[in-house]
């Protein structure tokens, strides 16, 4: 769930109570300042005012545009909450179908289904339906009385050309009450027939909610998934507002998405198999030296073990009908990236040490505390997670597959709000640190290359592995997420599989070079600093 989407919500909500008891002081309903529509013949909003706003609207999709309609949209909504009914209501003006469900006592759930000329919420499904609604019992406490409302607009001439499936927006609602970041969601079903594939074969459905503010549409807290069998698309999420099923062109096509799939399996795959390579390597002849940049790389090297043993299968563990397996991979999966970013940082701060702070650097216990850091921090974000929200680690929703029209899952972080500040923003931090870090040790190799160059041959070409492998350590390779967007979406996502997924196994071939160098009697990039001065 984004800021935007909260920070949206609560002005409405105020508006709408100042706007009820404007309506109970005047007796004066206008749809504008010039009071071009007018409903002041009603002096409470009851069934009658209600059928008189919608003949409005609906008037207005006949000669206003645009921005015009959406304003006077997100007022209909407002006189929906604020109807003073005692019974369940249903409404029918042209192509607006309302719905004003009353509920009362324990409830347990709502299906509402509905075509042009009829809706429902009596558990029936209606003749040529063109949406079908699910709201769960967690929208309602116990005993809560309170007014559900639905609205449907559909009007191809002004929605169709936004790219809106049909023209229909679906409106839902719960009076004085904003309804956010549900965990069981909200279903919304719509068709998504042939002859619309047919003219749009370069478009997929994406569904997306209206955000009154900007006048626009935006896919947070909404999951798609297009059941292409069955002829329609399952918008799932998590608040109530009014949603709408775009066709969009995808950022990738389905073959690349497939081609990248392949990339990341078969590179997760080998990064894994070297990592255990290098640990076994490192396991076995640990006694030929004490190196702390050593032990640095192989705690790096043990989080991304950890990363890929939990990744590679997270998909299989969405796929189980149990909870269980899925919760344990997201909790993993999520507790291994977050090592994995640390551990880089700390990459970082110990080449600080190394090539800007080189006298007087000694830490007691250096490597105690870089552990501490490097598995304990991830720890406690993903424990304060737990607690704030325990059913956040579960099945997350990537994309519908073109093919069979199914969704791709893994287990992972469902919040997007959580997701956004521990992955993508600690991760930030971690890149523009390490770019720091990466600067400098490039600065570093150019002065001594100059004070060298008369003494040593192949210089530059060791040069060069040294740079490479540190952008490997820094994970720098992972912020070409960051670029990868317009024209550069494809071969950025490319450049970033195949660099990423192979992390493990350039690791490996450091760690070659570095014991190459040892047992050569030439010390490695790092050690003579590392050795004197931080052991």
């Amino acid at each position: 769930m984004s800021f935007h989407l909260v920070f949206d919500f609560y002005p409405i909500r105020m508006k709408s109570r100042l706007f009820y008891i404007m309506v109970l002081l005047t007796g004066r309903l206008a749809m504008n300042e010039g009071n071009k529509y007018s409903c002041s013949n009603y002096t409470q909003v009851d069934v009658d005012g209600v059928r008189c706003w919608m003949e409005v609207v609906n008037e207005q999709f006949k000669t206003e545009n645009f921005s015009t309609i959406i304003k006077s949209v997100e007022k209909l909504e407002r006189v929906l909450e604020n109807t003073a009914l005692n019974e369940t209501t249903s409404i029918i003006v042209e192509r607006l179908v309302a719905h004003i469900f009353r509920a009362e006592g324990h409830f347990t759930g709502l299906n509402i289904s509905a075509s042009q000329e009829r809706v429902t919420s009596d558990g029936d499904r209606v003749a040529n339906t063109t949406v079908m609604v699910h709201l769960p019992k967690e929208l309602l406490k116990t005993n809560e009385n309170n007014t559900i409302i639905f609205c449907m607009i559909t009007s191809p001439e002004k929605y169709g050309q936004l790219g809106i499936l049909d023209g229909r927006i679906v409106g839902l609602a719960v009076s004085k009450k904003t309804v956010l970041g549900l965990h069981d969601k909200v279903n919304i079903s719509m068709p998504l027939q042939r002859p619309t594939l047919e003219s749009q074969a370069d478009k997929q459905p994406s569904c997306q909610f209206l955000n009154f503010s900007t006048n626009k549409f935006y896919q947070d807290g909404c999951t798609t998934e297009w059941k292409r069998d069955e002829g329609r698309v399952v918008c799932s999420c998590d608040h109530l507002t009014y949603f709408a099923v775009l066709m969009v062109s995808p950022s990738i096509s389905e073959s690349d998405r497939e081609i990248l799939s392949y990339i990341t399996l078969i590179g997760c795959s080998l990064s894994l198999f070297f990592l255990v390579v290098t640990i076994v390597l490192y396991a076995t002849q640990r006694g030929t030296g004490t190196d702390i940049s050593l032990k640095v790389h192989i705690n790096l090297s043990v989080a991304l073990i950890l990363l890929n043993l939990h990744f590679l299968p997270s998909q299989q563990a969405a796929a189980l009908s149990s909870s269980g397996p899925c919760i344990y991979v997201a909790v993993l999966l999520h507790y291994s990236l977050l090592a994995t970013f640390t551990w880089t940082a700390i990459e970082g701060f110990h080449l600080y040490l190394l090539l800007v702070r080189v006298f007087n650097i000694y830490v007691r216990r250096y490597l105690l505390k870089l552990s501490l850091v490097g598995w304990g921090f991830p720890a406690v974000i993903v424990i304060v997670i737990a607690i704030i929200d325990k059913d956040t680690y579960s099945r997350v929703t990537l994309h519908p597959s073109k093919t069979n029209g199914t969704a791709v899952e893994m287990c992972y972080l469902s919040n997007d709000v959580m997701k956004l500040v521990t992955t993508v923003g600690l991760f930030a931090l971690v890149f523009v640190f390490n770019l720091g870090m990466l600067a400098v040790t490039m600065r570093r190799l150019k002065s001594l290359r100059t004070e060298q160059t008369s003494r040593e041959k192949g210089r530059a070409r060791r040069d060069t592995c040294t740079v490479l492998g540190i952008t490997c350590l820094l994970g720098i390779t992972w912020g070409i997420i960051f670029f990868s967007f317009g024209q550069l979406t494809t071969p950025g996502l490319y450049l970033f599989c195949v660099l990423n997924s192979l992390q493990g196994f350039f690791i490996f071939l450091w760690f070659c070079v570095f014991k190459w160098k040892t047992e050569d009697g030439q010390p490695g990039s790092d050690t003579h600093y590392t050795n004197s001065r931080s052991a």
